[in-house]
């Protein structure tokens, strides 16, 4: 049984200081609603080690939003797996369309970060994703297995435990539209029978897969209810927890 697995990515929001309140807010909530889902958020960087501090002794799992391929050097700007350990945060969030659009990430780019992030004993969220154009010229099937294929190039079975897929479809994210579960389920089921060819049944049946594309308190239980769909990937919801808890608690 795939345990459900709902992310909050914070992208660009929150400093320090407004991210351990909220943070703390949430996990008081979180404990309150005795939400039984696996929980994680992903601050920005700067953000990270006021939030780690204020959700200690919670569920909660603080995660990066990115990190680089390399482990040290003249890389300015980035940010290196040690530096994340470092700070108690051993999962990652990769792939994301963000990253892939705005900043030209290709799906090899991709895979050295999943393959170091493996190598260094972290959880990775590996997104994958069509475009509207894609999607409407028929290439969601293609797109998603080179995506898959290509990031997850090189990774044996058994690091397979620690990836999740997150299928974000760009054009629902910020957006206010998203797929329908039928939509969504049916790219899941193709997600699996990907990872199904490139390693074995046992691997895809217990692969977690999340949904993200504006996610939030009214498509929830409806998107969860599907059979392939096991988490989701929230953006803009996760920024209130009058707004998060919602899709924390889509099974009560």
């Amino acid at each position: 049984m795939r345990r459900p697995y709902i992310a909050g990515n914070w992208k660009m929001n929150m400093t320090p200081s407004k991210g351990a309140a909220f943070a703390a807010e949430l996990a008081k909530a979180v404990k309150e609603a005795g939400v039984d889902c696996k929980i994680m958020i992903a601050p920005p960087f700067v953000t990270i080690p006021a939030v780690v501090e204020a959700v200690k002794g919670s569920n909660i799992i603080v995660a990066a939003q990115n990190m680089n391929d390399h482990t040290s050097g003249a890389y300015t700007g980035e940010v290196a797996p040690d530096m994340l350990k470092d700070l108690g945060v051993t999962t990652v969030i990769l792939g994301h369309s963000e990253r892939r659009s705005y900043y030209g990430e290709s799906n090899e780019f991709i895979n050295k970060k999943v393959k170091l992030a493996l190598a260094e004993k972290m959880e990775v969220v590996l997104c994958v994703g069509e475009t509207l154009e894609e999607r409407e010229a028929g290439k969601l099937e293609s797109v998603l297995s080179s995506q898959i294929v290509d990031g997850l190039k090189d990774v044996a079975a058994e690091e397979m435990k620690a990836i999740t897929i997150a299928y974000e479809p760009v054009w629902a994210i910020g957006t206010g539209k998203t797929a329908t579960p039928e939509d969504a389920d049916a790219a899941h089921a193709f997600i699996r029978s990907v990872v199904k060819k490139m390693f074995n049944s046992d691997i895809a049946e217990n692969l977690i897969i999340q949904y993200g594309g504006s996610v939030n308190a009214s498509n929830a239980k409806a998107l969860m209810a599907k059979e392939n769909i096991d988490g989701a990937l929230v953006g803009g919801a996760s920024l209130s927890v009058e707004k998060f808890l919602p899709v924390l608690t889509f099974n009560k």
